[in-house]
């Protein structure tokens, strides 16, 4: 997710392995979808990904370029998750078209720079019939693959021969999106503190619609309370029209019973029900590799958004646990309902949320759950063992 735009206000506000052997992979047809999640934040200790033990190991295994960018970066924690990136996609595009890892050639769709990643042969021709696509946000690299099983051949050159078979059963057209964003990232409190969220949510008025804006600033779908429990929609009652932190809330419960909080609880709610928004536009709009700038991107909303429950805080390891997954929301475009896209959004910890997008022939697709991928296990040495054969 990418908050940090060209614009004043904004800066301150602060704002497969192998089918049969790894979950995270759903069979449909002529077609699978994969998902895996990579945590960076245990991975390539210390303070710079130059001296980080296996750091060099696993650079060796991606371009002089990425290498590049990874090394200019500031801070550790950006390196770590941009060479997790690298290695997820070049272990999904080896697995799904079945080419060693060394055979793994990537480009831009469109914009060199700014397009959407892509497959591409010894000549730079994109390989049809899958799609894919990254995030990362706070320690978190995560990924959505369309694996089309479009089955090329190959020449000796390495370029792309054409169909084996001009009648297969193919998918095409497919492309996904994804988006994590982290509910707890950021000082949001400063700007609500001084402008109310109502005034903190118009700052994103050329993103979001103003029916969404109300949305975000007056509804809710639940409260957090301190002791873990929830109070529903129903319960808040009116007390959902508060935009400010520390007040005092009463909600009388069906039961007779009062309970007393915090306004905090709800706002921290409402900046749920934000970066739930946030997130669903996100991975819609990576779907064609589109910034948040898209001329159109106001006109994209979301209907009946609900946050997804948190799940459990990392204890002991940076393991947490999967919370909910809300796979109903309804997504419009120029106030016509768009029927051929499919999205989920799952919580992960307590903070955070990835957000998944599907479009074209999607009838019958499914996302699965994450499959949280062991950088040694499931990505080393599966490179290893490729590297110049499929």
């Amino acid at each position: 997710m990418y908050l940090t735009l060209d614009m004043q206000r904004l800066q301150e506000t602060g704002l497969l392995t192998p089918p049969d052997s790894f979950d995270g992979l759903s069979p449909i047809g002529g077609g699978s979808v994969t998902t895996w999640l990579i945590d960076t934040r245990s991975l390539w200790p210390g303070n710079s990904i130059l001296y980080a033990p296996g750091a060099a190991h696993a650079m060796s295994l991606i371009s002089e370029e990425e290498r590049k960018i990874i090394m200019g970066k500031m801070f550790i924690a950006d390196a770590r998750m941009s060479l997790a990136s690298a290695l997820m996609k070049r272990l999904f595009i080896s697995q799904a078209l079945g080419i060693a890892w060394n055979e793994v050639r990537l480009a831009r769709k469109g914009d060199p720079k700014h397009g959407k990643p892509c497959a591409v042969d010894a000549v730079g021709r994109v390989i049809e019939g899958i799609d894919f696509n990254i995030s990362h946000q706070n320690g978190l690299v995560a990924l959505i693959g369309w694996d089309g099983q479009v089955p090329h051949s190959y020449n000796s050159d390495d370029t792309i021969n054409g169909l084996i078979s001009p009648s297969a059963d193919l998918r095409d057209g497919v492309t996904v999106g994804i988006d994590i964003v982290c509910v707890n990232e950021r000082d949001d409190y400063r700007t609500i503190d001084t402008e109310g969220l109502d005034g903190w949510v118009d700052i994103y008025e050329f993103i979001f619609s103003d029916e969404e804006r109300w949305s975000m600033k007056y509804d809710i779908d639940y409260v957090t309370l301190l002791d873990g429990s929830f109070l529903t929609r129903h319960e808040i009652g009116r007390h959902d029209r508060c935009i400010a932190r520390n007040r005092d809330i009463s909600c009388k419960l069906p039961s007779g019973n009062h309970v007393d909080f915090s306004s905090e609880r709800l706002i921290e709610a409402k900046l749920r029900r934000f970066y739930t928004y946030f997130c669903y536009k996100e991975s819609y709009i990576k779907l064609s590799g589109e910034a948040l700038l898209a001329p159109w991107i106001r006109d994209l909303e979301f209907f009946d958004v609900r946050s997804p429950k948190p799940g459990n805080p990392a204890r002991c390891s940076t393991h947490g646990m999967w919370g909910e997954e809300v796979d109903d929301v309804e997504v419009y475009m120029n106030g016509k309902e768009v029927s051929d896209v499919k999205m989920k959004i799952q919580s992960f910890e307590e903070g955070f949320m990835i957000s998944t997008a599907m479009q074209g022939d999607v009838q019958g697709l499914k996302v699965p759950g994450f499959t949280t991928l062991d950088l040694n296990a499931d990505v080393l040495d599966y490179a290893a063992a490729h590297l110049d054969h499929p």
